[in-house]
């Protein structure tokens, strides 16, 4: 059957892309989050070796907008194209999808009665392009693993939940084990840390409650999946309250995880970091 083999927590700050697209790897404000990105790299392409990537992220306007933003949208194409978010399109391969496992997926959380938004056709924004190449390195003209997209509303009030996307997290687990064929599965949560880019407290970071998140979703993540968005808000900033898309890669992994790697970084206006983690023992989340 198939199996998650990796969970990480990952930003995705857009102009980290920019950064990596100038090739800024050596700049002195960027080299410290490259390097901070290097072990997970190797890691996954080491030991990890996924076949399939399953990527959680929102989209800022590209392919949906505020006139209609669904709760949560899957990807169940054999590929997705790198969006142009109006300043061209990033110098990237775009991505091999796996449409027999994404409609295997897509089924199972339907009878879990996730109710998801299924997408054939799918351009992919910095939301989803941060993290890929950070994690997996691009060949010339393919990528070294499959991706199935799950975006989750961060954008347009009413927000899903914590619990609910946690509970989403759990449901996957399920679908991905009742796949019948040998894959091995990655998990990448992205979004955040704390930051905010409007009103009175723009460029609000709080590092304290940032380190407190990359621990709490390893030791109590149940806790986290039961704040309010409001507590949420109120500490990590408004925009700080994507981070309930890395609930739904936790609700993925085991009940006890191993930290591979942990990298946090907060040079600017959001606060930076990267979390690898891997599952001890088969007690679900």
């Amino acid at each position: 059957m198939a199996k998650i083999v990796a969970g990480i927590g990952s930003s995705h700050v857009p102009s980290i892309g920019r950064a990596y697209d100038q090739k800024k790897q050596a700049d002195p404000a960027w080299q410290p989050l490259f390097d901070g990105y290097e072990p997970v790299k190797r890691w996954l392409e080491e030991e990890v070796k996924a076949d399939v990537v399953i990527l959680v992220y929102n989209d800022h306007g590209t392919e949906f907008f505020l006139d209609r933003y669904p709760t949560f949208a899957m990807g169940v194409a054999d590929s997705y194209q790198v969006a142009d978010e109006g300043y061209g399109k990033r110098p990237l391969p775009d991505f091999p999808g796996d449409a027999s496992f994404s409609e295997h997926l897509a089924n199972s959380l339907v009878a879990d009665e996730f109710d998801m938004t299924l997408c054939q056709e799918m351009a992919l924004d910095h939301g989803f392009l941060t993290a890929m190449p950070l994690l997996w390195e691009p060949g010339e003209n393919e990528w070294p693993v499959k991706v199935v997209p799950l975006l989750v509303n961060v954008i347009q009030h009413p927000l899903p939940t914590g619990q609910r996307c946690f509970k989403l997290g759990q449901a996957l687990r399920r679908a991905v084990e009742s796949y019948p064929e040998d894959l091995r599965v990655a998990i990448v949560g992205t979004g955040g840390l704390s930051h905010q880019l409007n009103g009175e407290r723009f460029g609000l970071i709080n590092e304290e409650w940032d380190k407190a998140w990359l621990q709490n979703i390893q030791d109590d993540p149940k806790a986290l999946a039961q704040l309010s968005h409001k507590e949420v808000m109120t500490a990590a900033g408004a925009e700080g309250g994507e981070v309930i898309m890395w609930l739904v890669m936790r609700g993925a992994m085991t009940e006890q995880v191993k930290e591979r790697h942990r990298f946090y970084y907060a040079p600017m206006t959001t606060g930076m970091a990267v979390l690898a983690l891997e599952n001890e023992g088969n007690t679900p989340a």
